[in-house]
């Protein structure tokens, strides 16, 4: 157990030479916004969202993030602003992310879309040094601990119709500058998302995502059951009653996602995923939980003499 601390402490007191991994959710499948500031969702009027993720469950100071954000899509404009909080604590370290995007609709046809879109990010990383043993650590290393601020880019693009989304992003585009000592590394996407919209029950989903950061490369795959209810009179659609999904991530990561909505307007989701390398010697896997709310959009009836 000491080792495992020591590795993870010594990753991240080496930040100023090598900067940490982007940090994300398993639960971007359900709005590829979250990866990618192009990617629009214009379903609701608007969509709120509150994540926790516990990473490596029985390894102290393992990573814990908190996740929050909010979107609207203006329809008339063809606009979409997003605004994401995150937080990153791992150890006694601190990371914090503030993004806010903008992404714009190009209508091809009443089927095809392609999307623009552009982020800012304040990052910082900080030390919360009451968790810090001094006795334990050298001076020189203490002397390094200090708080850094920096602005960060990310830029992304997305080609949808009703089932079908293909983007790629880029995010912490000012980390490719080695004059920057960026606080996280620059992190890119390519993916491809498919989503059967039926009267069926069961609707599937599946999708792929290939992840660059670093010199590391992963390829993760999704794949979703989506279980719908219908209204007694058998024409009118709510939204998903719940939808369970499985996925797997290269380097031996593999878990599940299960959502279900408490109200027409409240989805909450949960996923468990499980590292078979070494780490699950003192791992028990990693928690997450996303509650959302959308904002149901008003239909507009352009015909109607009012």
């Amino acid at each position: 157990m000491k080792k495992i601390i020591s590795l993870l402490t010594y990753l991240i007191l080496t930040f100023s030479v090598v900067a940490q991994s982007n940090i994300r959710l398993n639960n971007y499948w359900g709005n590829m916004a979250y990866i990618n500031p192009a990617s629009v969702y214009d379903k609701y009027q608007a969509v709120f969202s509150m994540a926790s993720r516990k990473q490596w469950v029985g390894i102290e100071g393992a990573p814990t993030t908190f996740f929050g954000s909010a979107s609207t899509y203006f329809e008339d404009f063809h606009t979409q602003l997003a605004l994401n909080l995150i937080q990153d604590r791992i150890g006694y370290t601190n990371t914090t992310n503030i993004n806010l995007s903008y992404a714009y609709a190009i209508l091809f046809n009443y089927d095809w879309q392609f999307h623009l879109g552009l982020g800012g990010d304040y990052q910082s990383f900080s030390y919360d040094l009451s968790k810090v043993n001094m006795a334990s650590e050298s001076g020189n290393t203490i002397s390094q601990m200090t708080a850094a601020h920096r602005f960060n880019a990310d830029l992304g693009i997305e080609l949808s119709n009703k089932i079908l989304k293909i983007g790629a992003a880029s995010q912490n585009l000012m980390s490719l500058f080695p004059s920057d000592r960026p606080l996280q590394t620059n992190t890119n996407f390519v993916y491809a998302k498919y989503h059967q919209e039926s009267n069926a029950t069961v609707n599937l989903g599946a999708g792929i995502c290939g992840i660059q950061y670093a010199n590391i490369y992963q390829v993760e795959f999704n794949l979703t059951s989506y279980f719908k209810f219908r209204q007694f009179n058998g024409l009118t659609d709510k939204p998903d009653l719940f939808d369970l999904g499985v996925f797997y991530r290269t380097q031996s990561e593999a878990g599940m996602i299960f959502g279900f909505n408490i109200t027409d307007a409240i989805h909450l989701s949960y996923s468990y995923d499980y590292h078979f390398g070494g780490i699950r010697y003192g791992s028990f896997g990693t928690h997450e939980m996303m509650i959302t709310y959308n904002l149901a959009r008003k239909a507009v009836c352009h015909n109607c003499w009012y």
